[in-house]
């Protein structure tokens, strides 16, 4: 991998880093024990994925934002957060999937990357941005088109296709705003480690919260224009 190896980042982030990551593992263990164990299940799959992969990314913090916002009974009587206090909560659990989507995207791309020597203009990184912006885009999509088909009855269709998959492209543009830029600076301020260091994953971790937050107006407006966006 042709990146520098972090030799800008304090020794201490070392143990914080792996200190966060099992308490992320631990975090996506509990929402999916409390849906499919405790019998809290959604209306869809798809939803159900999102609040378990949000605790990959935002870690222990996952847990609140759950029991408080997506959290349902065990009569599965699925919340809607359409129903929430604001606009502003409804978006900021809608910006949720593209978080989910982020997170996976870099499980799945940054190892395929380095495993195949995958460069552009001699660094890994182009390569991965890449990979991790598609796959996201199309679990996006796949959720968006799913999610908003969730519950209808057969003659209501829910998005199309086309209408999930540009929802799911300005997202994610809207999130690599955020993710990349927090890349771009880990690069060239030396502070990137290897992809085998845990400090590289929770950086990463980091950076989907940055994108979460450039992200949302993103989701806002589309709530706000088509509501082409469906909360988790």
């Amino acid at each position: 991998m042709n990146m520098p190896m972090g030799s800008a980042l304090p020794d201490w982030l070392t143990p914080v880093a792996w200190i966060y990551i099992a308490a992320s593992l631990l975090s996506v263990a509990l929402i999916a024990a409390d849906i499919y164990l405790l019998g809290r299940c959604h209306r869809s799959t798809t939803t159900e994925l999102v609040w378990v992969t949000s605790a990959l990314y935002l870690g222990p913090f996952a847990i609140p934002a759950y029991l408080r916002l997506g959290r349902t009974s065990t009569h599965h009587a699925a919340l809607h957060p359409t129903t929430a206090s604001s606009t502003a909560t409804s978006a900021a659990v809608a910006v949720l999937p593209g978080g989910g989507a982020s997170a996976v995207a870099h499980l799945i791309a940054v190892p395929f990357v380095v495993a195949v020597g995958w460069t552009i203009a001699g660094m890994s990184m182009w390569p991965m941005i890449l990979a991790i912006a598609v796959l996201a885009i199309a679990m996006l999509a796949v959720y968006e088109r799913a999610a908003s088909r969730a519950g209808r009855a057969p003659a209501q269709r829910g998005l199309t296709v086309g209408a999930a998959v540009l929802a799911a492209v300005v997202t994610v543009v809207a999130f690599d705003i955020g993710m990349v830029g927090w890349m771009l600076v880990l690069h060239f301020n030396n502070m990137m480690p290897a992809v085998t260091e845990g400090t590289f994953w929770f950086l990463m971790q980091v950076g989907v919260i940055v994108g979460l937050v450039t992200g949302y107006p993103a989701v806002k407006w589309l709530m706000s224009r088509n509501q082409s966006v469906v909360p988790a």
